[in-house]
């Protein structure tokens, strides 16, 4: 393969941040002891950069974050796609640990040449081959267990609305394509009525969940865990940029709902008794590549073509047959050459190597990714930059397409957390890093109830109105690796805030240097 030396550092700052002084760093929280049941209301706005939450953009989430409590270093799970992000928060979990890799998967069983999608029928197919469809438990089962309601109200996919209460059981799910369990969708029509098809109203999908969640999830005997999500501002920067007329509409419609939301809670003297949690999936970025990666391999000769089932592609994810180290090694060496490709991940040697096996790469279990059945032998993350699309808006990477989101870039993985209700401290800027897979933990603790061990997150007690702050170091620590062939080096880095045994990716960067 031509590479001379590997070198590896990892580099370490100490920074100091508020924390409770309950929270066991170094074990994982018991939880949160109390005996009421103030309900929990969590709240998702799909591809929510922090920059877009502004008092003229959305009135209603901008005036919610000056009396909440703000998780400044809040993080997206990486890869930073909407069905990793939405199994995280559901389970409490990596995708290490839930075995839900990204948007698209491959599972032999189901397809051994290509990776499949991940709608509610797709899901279905890997729950059948697999007999499990996550590996970690989940918040709506822990729920159910204790004879307690998860209702999940999404106007996305029927995936990303599956995966957040997969098990369903006391619970139910409302999508316009998707309602469980299917016996609840007769009384769905009845109560809230088909989703209007043309109404003329683009959005409508985003007030058709509002009503149901107004309508199941308000009653006195509702559910205690209620969870909404709103597929915008997403679709719309998808398909027409950051800062577009139309992505800007999707927000300010979103927005409005959440105050749809925030008044009848208040009407109904329910303000006072629900805890409300508000987050994303992701960041976002503007889109200026030109070539996707299964293409690429099949242009370098290290795929057949593309239904050959010697190397399979999913997203950034890359299965290589009967996981052969001679081609691996091949093209890892094919990546690290190319300008677009940005971070390369390899299974580590041992368990808790921050290294990959090859060469320049560092491993699975520097990102929580390292699924004991269901990795891959590679996973790349496309390179990144800070230029500024016509809107003003930062971030962008080498990946297909007009703004999306997937890498490991700051922009995507940099995200806000919201949290105010009456077990909640009022205007409380927190420092300390955050994740997607704290919420569950989180909820259970509001809850009142026992946090499973096997969740990797941590209960936000920092937030508590019972709790007093107090603090605790947090580490920043930076692996580096790199790689040097004749035609120059790749060095990649990654830096990471760690909170005792909680460690939270903040990105990547990757350097090429060129031989004269």
């Amino acid at each position: 393969m031509n590479v001379k030396n590997t070198i590896a550092a990892c580099v370490f700052l100490l920074v100091w941040a508020p924390f409770s002084t309950h929270d066991a760093l170094a074990q994982k929280p018991a939880g949160h002891a109390q005996t009421n049941k103030n309900k929990t209301l969590i709240v998702f706005f799909d591809g929510l950069r922090p920059d877009y939450i502004t008092q003229d953009q959305m009135p209603n989430l901008y005036a919610f974050k000056q009396k909440a409590s703000f998780g400044k270093q809040h993080h997206s799970v990486f890869p930073t796609v909407t069905r990793v992000n939405s199994s995280s928060y559901a389970t409490g979990s990596y995708p290490g640990t839930h075995g839900l890799l990204g948007n698209a998967i491959y599972f032999p069983k189901v397809n051994p040449n290509k990776a499949i999608g991940t709608s509610y029928p797709d899901l279905m197919k890997v729950q059948e081959s697999e007999g499990k469809l996550l590996t970690a438990v989940s918040l709506g089962e822990v729920l159910d267990a204790a004879g307690e309601q998860m209702m999940v109200f999404s106007s996305g996919t029927t995936g990303q609305a599956f995966l957040q209460n997969h098990k369903v059981g006391k619970g139910a799910i409302i999508n316009p394509d998707l309602i469980l369990p299917e016996s609840f969708k007769a009384q769905v029509m009845v109560d809230i009525g088909p989703m209007p098809k043309e109404s003329g109203d683009v959005f409508i999908k985003h007030k058709w969940i509002a009503d149901a969640l107004l309508h199941y999830g308000f009653k006195n005997d509702g559910p205690l865990v209620s969870a909404i999500w709103f597929s915008d501002p997403d679709g719309a920067a998808h398909r027409y940029g950051m800062g577009s007329e139309q992505a800007v509409a999707a927000i300010q419609y979103v927005d409005a709902q959440f105050g749809r939301i925030l008044d009848s809670l208040a009407k109904k003297g329910l303000r006072e008794k629900t805890n409300i949690l508000v987050s994303t999936d992701h960041g976002f970025v503007t889109h200026i590549g030109k070539q996707n990666l299964g293409d690429f391999l099949i242009s370098e000769g290290l795929k057949k073509d593309k239904d050959s089932d010697d190397v399979v592609v999913a997203e950034g994810a890359i299965y290589v047959k009967d996981h052969q180290e001679d081609a691996i090694n091949k093209i890892v060496a094919a990546l690290h050459k190319t300008d677009w490709v940005g971070a390369v991940f390899t299974k580590p040697k041992k368990k808790g190597d921050m290294m990959g096996w090859v060469n320049g790469t560092l491993s699975f279990e520097s990102i929580h990714y390292n699924h004991p059945t269901r990795s891959g032998d590679i996973l790349v993350a496309p390179n990144w930059n800070d230029n500024k699309n016509d809107k003003g808006f930062a971030g962008a990477d080498f990946s297909v397409g007009v703004a999306g989101h997937g890498g490991s870039s700051p922009y995507e993985i940099n995200i806000a957390l919201f949290g105010d209700g009456p077990d909640l401290k009022n205007a409380f800027t927190s420092e300390l890093p955050t994740s997607n897979i704290d919420i569950a933990p989180t909820v259970l603790a509001l809850s009142g109830l026992k946090v499973p061990s096997e969740m990797d997150g941590r209960v936000l007690t920092e937030y508590f109105e019972s709790k007093p702050a107090s603090y605790k170091k947090v580490e920043k620590k930076v692996f580096q690796t790199e790689a040097k062939y004749p035609w120059g080096t790749y060095k990649l880095k990654l830096e990471m805030s760690v909170l005792g045994g909680y460690k939270y990716v903040d990105f990547t960067k990757t350097e090429r240097s060129r031989s004269n």
